[in-house]
């Protein structure tokens, strides 16, 4: 429950601290006192989003604090979750600087506005009219079911799996969308692979087959050219190899007589010897030489073949048309593998089916058992309200579609007169049937939750006269439970509360001020007298208030 609440430079509250008591506290004021300043400062501590224009003076910070007592209420796990100091008397900070920017505090450690909101939601539940009809939602209305079938354990575990199973879902849609994608594209990579590897590509067998295509391209001159160079060298009287040995002959005649002469004998010896050797090879080459039109046609029909796919898939090598060949490979492979892939996955997705099928059967159940016990508690609150001949129809649809909640639908359809057919909520309610209706749901819920306040912002719109009397009534029984307030217009609510604030606007020299007060008793007697009679006070009013207190 919420002990105290200190609000500084916000909207037209310029320093403000309260302290609240369990049991049902009432906030009473005119139109525009600033009611909404308190709930809105309240807001901002437990997390909603904040601007500039929540600053009183422009050049201070906002500072709004707010203590709880969470002794009873078994945070001690979220506190640990989020690595938390845990405080029986935990105290929520929030700070808005001139600049803008905004800070939180959480017993003193700083946290983000996710923490705060996801707190806030074990503290303090905020009605306002908004959420009146919000109740014509059917998310809220299964909330409502869900409640009272204590599902909210096993909607949680629901929630886990079909969170997983969106994620298996659509990683099995990519995949088989892929494997579309591939499978077009297969066919024909499978044609260029099964001709890359038809041609039996090696690396560096291009340059060999382009020199033996050049030599046999070309056998009838290197031949030509052979036996002439060995005519030349071997001819007996003016060939190169007889001409080298006379030189020789007759060098070696006069190297005994210089140093110089013995050099150019040499060399003449070693020439004569590269020379006989270069013969040799030359009649090696022109021995070996063959005329082979059909090696020539086979290398050249090798070659075209690497030259067209080469030219096909743009590049210059043998080598570059191999890696070509290992990525295909690999691209066959992996689809292989995708297959695979896709096979665990769809397993993983039927047992997801399975189990969520298994959890939804469940819910299911639950809230078949939990919609008439609804429907009675509602009747039976409605008709101490003035709605005697209210009656529900919750009918529950099974789908084969996957919501947040598991697999149903809802239609919850009310007749709040004889005589009349059910019809949506929204259609079929008044204003003043939908503050009732909601105070009832409130009421039932607050049996069930665990939840430490309840702030009721004006739900007693379009009621009055007994039915008023009878709401503060059911407010105040459900304040044994837990911390209620409410901010009303109504006198016969405003009676029933344990403590009573007022908010009231106040001028201080040339600035407007909202203010918040508790009231004493006499106060309350005044205020009470005023909420009946207007400004002027009259005598039966003040008895009257005093009659309403007591």
């Amino acid at each position: 429950m919420i002990t105290s609440l200190s609000i500084k430079n916000y909207a037209l509250i310029e320093k403000l601290a309260i302290d609240f008591s369990k049991g049902f506290s009432i906030i009473t004021g005119e139109t525009g006192a600033g009611k909404s300043i308190i709930l809105g400062a309240l807001g901002l501590a437990l997390g909603k989003r904040a601007d500039l224009t929540s600053l009183k003076n422009k050049e201070e910070k906002c500072v709004i604090e707010a203590h709880f007592d969470i002794s009873k209420y078994n945070l001690l796990p979220f506190f640990t979750e989020n690595d938390l100091d845990f405080e029986n008397d935990t105290i929520i900070r929030r700070e808005i600087l001139p600049s803008g920017k905004s800070r939180a505090f959480i017993n003193d450690s700083p946290v983000n506005l996710q923490e705060l909101q996801e707190l806030s939601l074990y503290l303090i539940d905020i009605h306002s009219q908004q959420q009146t009809q919000e109740l014509s939602d059917e998310g809220v209305q299964f909330k409502i079911i869900d409640a009272i079938a204590n599902n909210q354990d096993i909607i949680l575990e629901y929630q886990s799996f079909f969170k997983k199973y969106k994620s298996d879902k659509s990683k099995l849609n990519a995949m088989l969308k892929r494997k579309e994608e591939a499978s077009k594209e297969q066919e024909y990579n499978a044609f260029l692979l099964n001709e890359l590897v038809s041609a039996k590509l090696k690396s560096g067998e291009q340059e060999t087959f382009e020199a033996d295509y050049e030599q046999l391209n070309n056998v009838e001159i290197i031949k030509e050219s052979l036996d002439k160079s060995l005519a030349i060298a071997n001819e007996e009287q003016i060939g190169v190899s007889h001409n080298l040995n006379e030189i020789k002959n007759s060098i070696q005649k006069i190297a005994i007589f210089s140093s110089d002469y013995n050099l150019l004998f040499e060399r003449i010896t070693s020439l004569k010897i590269e020379f006989e050797d270069i013969a040799i090879e030359l009649n090696r080459c022109a021995d070996k030489l063959i005329n082979d039109p059909e090696q020539l046609n086979l290398i050249n029909q090798k070659l075209q073949l690497i030259y067209n796919l080469q030219k096909k898939h743009q590049v210059l090598s043998v080598d570059e048309l191999i890696v070509i060949q290992t990525n295909l490979e690999n691209s066959v492979l992996e689809l292989g593998n995708l297959d695979e892939e896709i096979e665990s996955v769809s397993k993983a997705v039927e047992e997801s089916v399975k189990k969520l099928d298994s959890i939804c059967d469940e819910i299911h159940e639950n809230r078949i058992t939990a919609i008439p016990v609804l429907s009675q508690k509602l009747v039976t609150i409605l008709e101490s309200l003035g709605m005697p001949n209210v009656r529900f129809k919750m009918e529950l649809n099974r789908t084969q579609a996957y919501f947040e909640n598991g697999k149903d639908e809802l239609q919850f359809l009310i007749s709040a007169n004889k005589g009349t057919d059910f019809g949506l909520l929204k259609k079929v309610a008044s204003g003043g049937e939908m503050s009732r209706i909601m105070l009832a749901v409130k009421a039932i819920l607050a049996q069930y939750s665990k939840l430490p306040t309840l702030i009721f912002d004006e739900i007693d719109t379009g009621v009055s006269g007994e039915i008023a009397n009878r709401m503060g009534e059911i407010m105040k029984e459900m304040s044994v439970e837990m911390q209620i307030f409410a901010i009303t217009h109504l006198p016969q609510i405003a009676a029933k509360g344990s403590e009573h604030f007022k908010v009231f606007k106040m001028t201080v020299g040339e600035d407007t001020q909202s203010e918040l007060k508790l009231l004493s008793d006499e106060e309350r007697i005044t205020e009470i007298a005023q909420m009946l009679s207007g400004t002027v006070i009259s005598d039966s009013a003040l008895n009257h208030a005093k009659a309403l207190l007591n």
